[in-house]
């Protein structure tokens, strides 16, 4: 898990799912690689899991934010569209 933004409104971290752990055996079983990334928002406290393609479409936009980098109020903008993806709320183990 990595975090690539946090902000007042919200937080997006990248999961890589089916990485190893670092003292775990190697599965024995081949598993699906379901890597994705989680965006939270944080005024809402609910969060919105992308993976397949909607995490190919993320990536794709994250890939062009490193070319040109964009504003605070760019990614925010982008961000609050996914929002209303988000209906899982936050709890807090």
């Amino acid at each position: 898990m990595q975090m690539l933004y946090d902000s007042d409104s919200f937080v997006v971290m990248q999961i890589h799912a089916n990485a190893p752990e670092a003292s775990a055996p190697p599965p024995t079983i081949p598993q699906l690689a379901r890597h994705g990334f989680e965006i939270v928002d944080k005024r809402s406290g609910k969060e919105v899991y992308l993976d397949g393609s909607w995490a190919e479409m993320f990536q794709q936009r994250l890939t062009a934010w490193a070319q040109n980098t964009p504003t605070e109020e760019e990614i925010e903008d982008t961000l609050e569209g996914y929002s209303g993806l988000a209906n899982t709320p936050i709890c807090l183990h």
